[in-house]
């Protein structure tokens, strides 16, 4: 285990206990998220080192490493997946275009997972890269669609300036080097290029409601627990700025539903579907506070 003294954020010391949560997904075991005093940002701390992290992930039902679709909630996952796919590879397209013989366009995939948008993007033209850490998905990336998918240490080979697009879909809050993969990220984008940053927003009222039982804070894993705010200072700190938000409104259902599972021990459908409906309209009314979110960030 490792303890951070400063925040990835301020670099401030002064640190104050925020929530106690519990991995549900694999050890069972209890993990501190932590407040910055200064900047208020909240982080795991202690967490697992990098020797250590790949054994918290070694879970069926981590969805993105695994692709089960036992249950009922993995089989609703993947069915809204196929939606949000095309909506992803719609917005891929009209930050950098509709790539062609003539106007190729290279899009980075950061935590590709088992590369299910990655491919959906190779197949609709795009020149596509992904990375990832972990050796299962990626090995299943690569066999089940033929794509290339290169582990993390060959994020630092590539060519600076050479991605059009670069992509990290629920990615960030996993990064052990926050600053450093910022650096590498602007250092990659071309001069017009764009980052597409995916991650949950701990001001959501799902977040609120369900405190320590809220899915999408998933310690060990979620080495931070960003909201709007923090994603905009720490990409300003390295040179970048956020230019578009966008809402990601499935995500509410999805987390309020292992949420209930989490907080009662059974799957509670029509208050996780109220829950996830409520934390929408409030997310509307206030103006971006959804579950999760996109940042669409270009270099300043």
């Amino acid at each position: 285990m490792e303890i951070l003294k400063n925040c990835p954020i301020c670099n401030s010391v002064e640190q104050a206990e925020f929530l106690t949560c519990i991995d549900h997904t694999q050890s069972k075991k209890e993990f501190t998220i932590v407040q910055c005093k200064s900047c208020g940002f909240k982080f795991t701390n202690p967490r697992p080192d990098t020797t250590e992290i790949g054994s918290y992930y070694k879970a069926e039902e981590y969805i993105s490493h695994s692709d089960t679709t036992k249950g009922l909630m993995n089989r609703l996952y993947h069915l809204v997946r196929k939606y949000t796919l095309a909506k992803k590879l719609q917005l891929a397209a009209r930050l950098c275009g509709i790539p062609s013989t003539k106007n190729p366009k290279s899009l980075l995939d950061i935590g590709c997972g088992t590369g299910a948008f990655l491919k959906t993007c190779y197949d609709a033209g795009f020149k596509c890269l992904g990375i990832e850490p972990d050796a299962d998905a990626r090995r299943s990336a690569i066999n089940n669609y033929k794509i290339d998918v290169r582990s993390e240490s060959e994020l630092n080979t590539l060519q600076i300036e050479s991605f059009d697009l670069i992509t990290m879909w629920h990615v960030l809050e996993h990064i052990h080097d926050l600053n450093v993969r910022i650096i590498k990220i602007k250092e990659l984008l071309k001069p017009n290029g764009r980052a597409i940053v995916a991650v949950p927003n701990c001001n959501s009222l799902d977040a609120k409601h369900y405190g320590n039982k809220w899915a999408a804070y998933d310690v060990p894993r979620h080495l931070y627990h960003f909201t709007p705010k923090d994603i905009t200072t720490l990409f300003e700190k390295h040179g970048m700025k956020v230019i578009e938000t966008l809402p990601m409104r499935f995500d509410s259902f999805y987390v309020s539903m292992l949420s209930e599972k989490y907080k009662t021990g059974d799957v509670k459908y029509i208050q996780a579907i109220f829950q996830g409906i409520l934390s929408n309209v409030s997310a509307i009314k206030s103006g971006l506070e959804f579950s999760s979110q996109i940042y669409i960030i270009k270099k300043m």
